[in-house]
């Protein structure tokens, strides 16, 4: 698959995996590989600059756990700001699949 599709949805895809629950980046990652069956795999060198670019816009909330055995790791949780965020871009993500299917006949039964 196009890495390119993927990068103007990659923040959808983070609201929307911390909408279900905290989590840090590679749970993030993994949970959008498996939930895309490898479709979307997400780099480092994207997700994280993603995830630090949401945390400045407060959409998200970053904060550390220290765990009894291993190393410590930066968890995000969705603020109110990032559910209303995620809602909108859901809802123009729906808008956005829609006119692509019109334009290629996938909702018309034209391949």
């Amino acid at each position: 698959m196009d890495p390119n599709l993927v990068t103007g949805t990659l923040d959808l895809l983070i609201l929307d995996v911390l909408f279900r629950g905290d989590n840090y980046g590679y749970q993030i990652a993994q949970f959008v590989i498996t939930r895309s069956k490898g479709h979307f795999d997400i780099k480092e060198g994207s997700l994280y600059p993603a995830l630090h670019r949401l945390e400045r816009r407060k959409l998200i909330k970053g904060y550390w756990v220290e765990p009894e055995q291993g190393r410590r790791r930066k968890y995000y949780k969705l603020t109110a700001t990032g559910r209303e965020a995620r809602k909108k871009k859901r809802n123009e993500w729906s808008q956005f699949n829609k006119a692509v299917g019109r334009v290629l006949g996938v909702n018309h039964g034209m391949a």
